[in-house]
């Protein structure tokens, strides 16, 4: 963990978040400023800072998590389709390796509070 870090607060549960998904190697959870309704962050617990510094095999594991994350979002909000997304260098926001899922939309929808997002997709 590092104590600077905001997504290992938010691991810690020092911030607190909109989780979708835990389990011993990850955590995902609504982005705080979403870009559409159900973006959310796949994070590993362990402190990476970015691709270069996680392993492969947690790397292959948020893959994973992310695909029945973004599965559950196509079902649960009806997407039209998902950008995966990770940053890194200096457009790299947060220095903790995360990926973004983006649902898009062909229309305009009216934005849904964190919420409510985070209702419809743990029902």
């Amino acid at each position: 963990m590092n104590q600077d870090c905001i997504f290992c607060k938010i691991i810690n549960g020092d911030i607190p978040s909109y989780k979708l998904y835990e389990d011993e190697f990850v955590v995902a959870f609504l982005d705080v400023n979403p870009q559409t309704n159900g973006h959310t962050l796949v994070v590993p617990k362990k402190h990476c800072k970015d691709i270069y510094d996680i392993n492969d095999e947690t790397l292959s594991h948020i893959l994973k998590c992310a695909k029945e994350i973004a599965t559950k979002i196509n079902i649960k909000l009806n997407c039209d389709g998902f950008t995966l997304l990770q940053n890194n260098g200096d457009i790299q926001e947060v220095k903790h390796f995360h990926l973004h899922i983006k649902p898009h939309y062909n229309f305009d929808r009216e934005e849904s509070t964190l919420g409510e997002i985070q209702k419809i997709l743990n029902n």
